[in-house]
C-alpha cells in the first residue's frame, strides 16, 4: 500500500518524548510546549503563539475573541473541511458559505466584493445582512491546500465593513503570500498538526496572533481561566483546550524538520504536474506568482473520478475524495450559500487526493503516476 499521507517521524520525537517520560512532565506544563511556541512564533514571524489541543480548538477561541456572537454571521469558504464551519456553530453563529475560484480554489473575492456591496449595508459601524437582518462579525478565509486567498483584497473589504478577519491556516504553514508567512494578515491565524498535517503533534493546534492582549487572553480561556497559580480560583468561562508536554515535544521535534518537509513537498507536487498535465481532462490547481504554497496535500481533478479511484485502490494506492462541500451537509443546508458557477461543487466532483507524504519515494509517486496513465489509456 502507497498511503495517503502519514507523519515522518525521522528526527528526535523518540528523544524529545522520552525525556518528558524520564522526567514525568507529560502533561499541560512543561518545557517543550513554551518551546513549541515559540519555535512556531519565530517560524511564521509573528509575535505570539499559543499551543492548544487540536485546529478546532484554535478556531473556535479564535472566534470568540474576535466577538463572534449567538446569532452572527461569519463568512467562509464552502469549500473545506467542516471543523472551519463547526467552530463557527460551536458559537451559536451561522456561516455565509462564500463559493471559491474555479482556478485558484480560494474564497472568490470578487463574488465576496459583490456580496457586500449589493447584499448588506452599514449599521452603527458594523455589516448586517440586509435579508436576515444579522450581524456579519467575521471574515474566516481558509487557505485550501497550502495554497493562500488573496489577502490583500480580503483585508480592504474587511476595513470597509468592519470585519474581523481570523485566518483558518490549518493546511498552510510554510506558505507565503506576498513574501509574508501565513498567519500574519488577520488579527489571529489558528494552525492545525493533525497527523496528516505538514508537522504534527498527533492532534494539537495553534493560536496565532500579533496581539499581546488577545494573545494572553487565548492563553487564559485555553488554561480554564485560571487566574491563580496556587489556588482553584477561575475568573472566566474557561476550556480545557491546552496542549500537553509530551504532544508538543513532539511538535518541537517536527518544528526541526520543517523546511525539509516544506521542500519535499513542493517536489511531490512538481513531479506530480509535469506528468498528470499530461492527461487531458486532467487540472491542477493554480497557485498565483505571488504565492509560495507549501503544497500540504496534492489534489488534482480527474474526468471519470469514480472509477480511477477503483482502478487505484486495485493497485493498492490509497487515496481520498477531496471534501464535501459545506453546503450539501445536513447541519448547514439552510446556511446561506454564495455562488453564481457553483464552483464548489465541481471541484469536489472531479477533486482526488493523491499520495503526497514527506516520506514517500520518487518511485511510489511514479508508480501512482503510470497507475493513472494506465487507467486513461484503456
Amino acid at each position: 500500500m502507497i498511503p495517503l499521507s502519514v507523519p515522518n517521524l525521522a528526527g528526535n520525537e523518540w528523544l524529545y518524548i522520552k525525556d518528558c517520560l524520564d522526567t514525568n512532565w507529560v502533561s499541560a506544563t512543561g518545557s517543550y510546549v513554551d518551546k513549541f511556541e515559540r519555535l512556531i512564533a519565530e517560524y511564521t514571524n509573528t509575535k505570539y503563539a499559543v499551543a492548544v489541543s487540536s485546529g478546532t480548538t484554535a478556531l473556535h477561541i479564535s472566534l470568540l475573541l474576535a466577538g463572534v456572537e449567538q446569532n452572527d454571521l461569519v463568512i467562509t469558504n464552502n469549500l473545506t473541511f467542516v471543523a472551519t464551519a463547526n467552530a463557527i456553530k460551536y458559537l451559536k453563529a451561522d456561516p455565509i458559505l462564500m463559493d471559491i475560484t474555479p482556478d485558484s480554489w480560494q474564497i472568490d473575492t470578487e463574488l465576496l466584493a459583490n456580496f457586500l456591496g449589493l447584499e448588506c449595508e452599514m449599521k452603527n459601524g458594523f455589516c448586517f445582512h440586509k435579508a436576515s437582518k444579522k450581524r456579519i462579525k467575521a471574515l474566516l478565509p481558509v487557505h485550501v491546500l497550502g495554497n493562500m486567498a488573496e489577502m490583500n483584497e480580503l483585508i480592504i473589504l474587511s476595513e470597509k465593513y468592519n470585519l474581523t478577519i481570523v485566518e483558518d491556516a490549518a493546511e498552510c504553514l510554510g506558505s507565503l503570500y506576498k513574501q509574508k508567512h501565513a498567519d500574519n494578515w488577520g488579527k489571529m491565524a489558528t494552525l492545525s498538526f493533525n497527523g496528516n498535517k505538514i508537522i504534527t503533534t498527533g492532534g494539537g493546534g495553534m493560536i496565532l496572533t500579533n496581539d499581546e492582549v488577545l494573545a494572553k487572553k487565548a492563553k487564559h480561556l485555553t488554561t480554564q481561566a485560571k487566574a491563580s497559580t496556587f489556588d482553584y480560583y477561575h475568573d472566566d468561562l474557561g476550556y480545557n483546550y491546552r496542549l500537553v508536554n509530551i504532544l508538543a515535544a513532539m511538535g518541537v521535534a517536527q518544528v526541526e524538520q520543517l523546511p525539509l518537509f516544506v521542500q519535499r513537498k513542493q517536489e511531490i507536487s512538481q513531479r506530480y504536474n509535469e506528468k498528470l498535465t499530461q492527461i487531458e481532462g486532467v487540472k491542477i490547481q493554480k497557485i498565483n506568482a505571488d504565492v509560495v504554497s507549501n503544497c500540504w496535500q496534492y489534489v488534482a481533478l480527474f474526468p471519470d473520478k469514480l472509477n480511477l479511484i477503483k482502478h487505484l485502490q486495485t493497485q493498492k494506492i490509497e487515496i481520498r475524495p477531496l471534501w464535501i462541500p459545506i453546503n450539501k451537509l445536513p447541519i448547514f443546508v439552510n446556511d446561506l450559500y454564495v455562488s453564481e458557477q457553483n464552483n464548489s461543487g465541481k471541484i469536489s466532483e472531479l477533486g482526488l487526493m493523491l499520495p503526497c507524504s514527506t516520506s514517500i519515494t520518487n518511485h511510489e509517486i511514479d508508480a501512482v503516476i503510470n497507475s493513472i496513465f494506465t487507467f486513461y489509456q484503456t
